[in-house]
């Protein structure tokens, strides 16, 4: 009868362990596949939309934790969540990635002729013996000073471009060309890099 007994007890504590861990595969799969979708969204989404990466992070970290506390069912409800959250911030990425892209493409255009155009004034100007009307030492000392933070600018601007480092590479670019431009006036020229110079 004791025997019998033993052989009761340990039954039913195995069904209630396996009652707790009953949900724990489903919960696991579903935590994978979380950590897999966050993972495949954090190359572009941390950059161009930390502010929700940053969110479908702490989901994963509540996930976790829903996990080591045992809470199977509230984990796998997270999990899944989760996998639809990146979904919308990768295409909140990619929207974001796009128009970026268009504003580096007009200022890429523009910028680099900008430049060239006050390099080649500074240049002509630098090697007359008399500056034109209009034009003294002071403003050429000025467009030279300008050009050289306009080519700086550009330069760092390119250099985070190809780092992918989006937002930064637009940030510099339009410092690149607002320096440009002050060189350009400085020099009597109009922001269009192709006007002729004031005589």
């Amino acid at each position: 009868m004791r025997k019998n007994s033993w052989k009761f007890a340990l039954a039913v504590v195995c069904a209630a362990a396996l009652a707790c861990n009953s949900g724990k595969a489903p919960a696991e799969a579903a935590m994978k596949l979380a950590e897999e979708a966050v993972n495949g969204a954090r190359a572009e989404a941390e950059k161009l939309v930390p502010d929700d990466f940053k969110s479908l992070s702490d989901d994963l970290a509540a996930a976790k934790d829903q996990m080591a506390k045992g809470d199977y069912k509230a984990a796998l409800a997270t999990a899944g969540s989760i996998q639809q959250k990146a979904n919308d911030v990768m295409a909140k990425a990619k929207a974001k990635k796009d128009e970026l892209t268009k504003s580096w493409n007009d200022l890429s255009g523009s910028v680099p002729k900008m430049v060239e155009a006050v390099k080649s004034r500074v240049d002509i100007l630098s090697q007359s013996k008399k500056l034109p009307k209009g034009i003294d030492a002071s403003q050429l000392a000025s467009a030279k000073d300008a050009l050289a933070g306009a080519t700086s600018a550009w330069d760092e601007a390119q250099n985070a471009f190809k780092a992918s480092n989006w937002s930064d590479a637009i940030a510099k670019a339009t410092a690149a060309k607002d320096k440009a431009t002050a060189a350009l006036s400085a020099l009597g020229m109009s922001g269009d890099a192709g006007a002729a110079p004031a005589k």
